[in-house]
């Protein structure tokens, strides 16, 4: 695993979701490596209608994949999104909301600090992003 990954604010990443088990590395946060090509970065919250844009642009989040301990997602779920997938959601007016503690600083070469404030969730029961 990575050594200590930051967040888009500079603090250490923190969890996205452990249920469902997140990100790239299935530790349940944002962290990145050489080995993510997809850049599994931006802790999302995801809603139905991003849901469908995914599916419609080739990746089904929503169909349980059991060989590959993947459950399937729903709206609510948080999950590592790949930065140019949410890229091409924010362009389409389809972005889901963000947390931004859970996600990892890198994704600021793809996407911009004002976009993702744009988009910043308030974690349940923590501060506001």
């Amino acid at each position: 695993m990575p050594r200590t990954q930051r967040n888009v604010l500079g603090q250490v990443l923190t969890p996205c979701s452990l249920d469902p088990m997140t990100g790239f590395y299935r530790t349940g946060c944002c962290e990145t490596g050489e080995e993510d090509e997809g850049r599994h970065l931006i802790c999302a919250i995801l809603t139905a209608e991003f849901l469908q844009f995914s599916k419609s642009r080739g990746n089904d989040l929503t169909t349980p994949r059991p060989q590959w301990g993947f459950p399937g997602l729903k709206a609510g779920d948080q999950w590592c999104l790949c930065a140019l997938r949410w890229k091409e959601a924010l362009d389409a007016g389809l972005a889901p909301l963000v947390v931004l503690e859970s996600t990892h600083h890198n994704v600021l070469q793809y996407v911009t600090m004002e976009d993702l404030h744009r988009h910043a969730a308030h974690r349940p029961g923590g501060v506001v992003s």
